[in-house]
């Protein structure tokens, strides 16, 4: 692991917050919601999970794979269902994830793979105190919700003896809802930040960062109204106008959905590396 650039990563983890903070909804228009437009669906999670231990394989799966000893340990955070950990099959899985009822469904889902499972509930890194080391750690679809993104992955490095794989979207996986937010409220939206922002700042702290592309299909599992619904919620519409999302997303162009892209980050750590957070600055 190399010297972490400090002034660099000051501004890149500033950067990437401010980016993310313009990600808000505007007060006018959350007022409006019947419910949470950032609800996560268990259902879409669980099914990630299914179709991951049903196709294993890909950049993240394999990354993980390699360096996984026969019987090791992994850790995931933000581990949802398991779609990023439980196709590894670890001797040991440590799963975290601020929802209980993700944990529920992770630990259901595991029972029958033969996988121990311990689950912390909590966000990261607030909750790292309470896992061990691993020899593994996977992140899959989190970063877009994290503003401080250096503290975050040092945290990882922390906890990892061999590797860190981190799967995310090439840009933030609300981006596909961007010309629906300009038809029905007339609000442009970011196009920031992006996967090479998180590539940046893990190359910060002094990681040699390897980067692979893949495709994802669609859920095959979701119908046009499905997507309309959940769409209509994350536009903080009502319900009852799911019938006229859906005729505007197939008027764009938006349905069938086209598969969209993963990338994923990886790194190696040294055994010296594997224990308390280090080079993240202090910010004044």
């Amino acid at each position: 692991m190399e010297t972490a650039d400090q002034s660099g990563l000051a501004a890149l983890g500033r950067r990437w917050r401010e980016d993310l903070g313009r990600w808000g909804i505007p007060e006018e228009i959350l007022a409006q919601a019947a419910e949470s437009p950032w609800r996560h669906s268990p259902g879409r999670f669980a099914r990630r999970a299914e179709k991951a231990l049903a196709r294993r394989g890909g950049p993240t799966h394999d990354r993980a794979r390699e360096a996984l000893p026969e019987g090791g340990t992994v850790l995931d955070v933000g581990a949802g269902a398991g779609a990023a950990s439980l196709p590894l099959a670890p001797g040991l899985l440590i799963a975290v994830d601020t929802s209980a009822e993700m944990l529920a469904e992770l630990t259901r889902k595991a029972a029958p793979l033969g996988v121990r499972v311990e689950t912390v509930e909590g966000r990261w890194p607030d909750v790292a105190g309470e896992t061990g080391a691993a020899d593994v750690v996977v992140c899959a679809h989190v970063v877009y919700n994290v503003p401080d993104l250096p503290e975050f992955f040092a945290a990882l490095s922390a906890r990892a003896r061999r590797r860190v794989v981190v799967e995310l979207t090439p840009r933030h996986p609300m981006s596909w809802l961007n010309p629906l937010w300009k038809h029905f409220h007339d609000l442009e939206r970011p196009v920031s930040p992006t996967a090479e922002d998180a590539a940046a700042i893990a190359r910060a702290l002094g990681h040699a960062v390897r980067v692979e592309t893949a495709e994802r299909a669609p859920d095959p599992g979701e119908t046009l109204d499905d997507r309309a619904a959940q769409a209509a919620r994350r536009l903080c519409l009502p319900p009852e106008r799911a019938p006229e999302v859906a005729r505007v997303v197939e008027a764009l162009g938006m349905w069938p959905e086209p598969p969209s892209g993963t990338v994923t980050l990886w790194w190696d750590v040294q055994p010296d590396d594997a224990s308390v957070p280090r080079g993240v600055p202090d910010e004044e």
